[in-house]
């Protein structure tokens, strides 16, 4: 996984107050509970716009965010970040920081497309979150990846975590090692979000599959043990197209407005 060294004329440094987030957000009791217990402080720590990293705006992608999110946990709970989101009306990307240890997340946001087609800024679209794994806080960081605007850059940013995060799922391992993002063929060549649509369909069943172990392993009748290991079996053979299919079929995301 990379760390970005951010460039300094990228730099904003701003504390955000949790009651920011809630008045912007429209939080409730239940997720400012989240946010007292998982949230130690919010930075909005970088902002990649034109101005600070040269690259032009495109229709979707303006600027992008960088919020440095230091928590009292080491599983933080995805609302507190798809709050953030949903109060800031620009793609982020996060680094969040627990024990001395660090590692990005983020999710695809994307503006909504209205009944002409044409992007909403008032509307986002969000989906599951990608993340990378922990690293020492000190890691070396690498510079931002080469891009020609700042729609590519943003996808530069999402793509080793998309990748990286299908990998584990496919391999059934919680700490298998990133695997780099290579590019398909030139006669594949797959949209940033038809990736990301199988990644979370990727997401989906391997948690549908841990559900039905979980299932299995309380239920003692013998009869309804083997229909839930029918069950099962269907369920991983059907996580294993998901991982196995590549480029083509792609199944629909679950992503939702905010």
């Amino acid at each position: 996984m990379t760390l970005y060294d951010w460039p300094r004329a990228a730099a904003f440094g701003r504390v955000i107050p949790k009651n920011k987030i809630y008045e912007h957000a429209g939080a409730n009791s239940a997720l400012k509970d989240l946010f007292v217990r998982d949230v130690d402080q919010i930075v909005w720590s970088h902002k990649l716009a034109p101005e600070t990293v040269n690259l032009a705006a495109t229709k979707q992608v303006a600027e992008i965010q960088v919020f440095r999110v230091t928590t009292r946990t080491a599983a933080l709970d995805r609302e507190v970040l798809r709050a953030i989101d949903k109060a800031i009306a620009f793609p982020l990307i996060f680094e969040v920081v627990h024990a001395k240890r660090i590692k990005l997340m983020a999710t695809y946001k994307r503006q909504s497309l209205n009944s002409r087609g044409e992007a909403d800024s008032a509307r986002w679209v969000v989906g599951d979150y990608f993340e990378g794994d922990w690293l020492p806080e000190d890691a070396p960081r690498a510079p931002l990846p080469v891009a020609l605007d700042m729609g590519a850059l943003y996808e530069r940013l999402l793509e080793p975590l998309v990748a990286g995060q299908t990998a584990k799922l496919a391999t059934g391992m919680a700490e298998a090692p990133q695997a780099p993002f290579i590019t398909a063929e030139p006669e594949e060549i797959v949209s940033l979000g038809d990736r990301i649509a199988r990644a979370e369909a990727i997401q989906r069943q391997a948690r549908e599959v841990e559900r039905i172990k979980a299932r299995l392993s309380r239920e003692k009748q013998f009869n309804k043990r083997i229909a839930i290991n029918a069950e099962l079996r269907a369920a991983k053979q059907e996580l294993e197209r998901l991982t196995s299919s590549g480029h083509a079929g792609y199944p629909g995301s679950a992503m939702t407005d905010v």
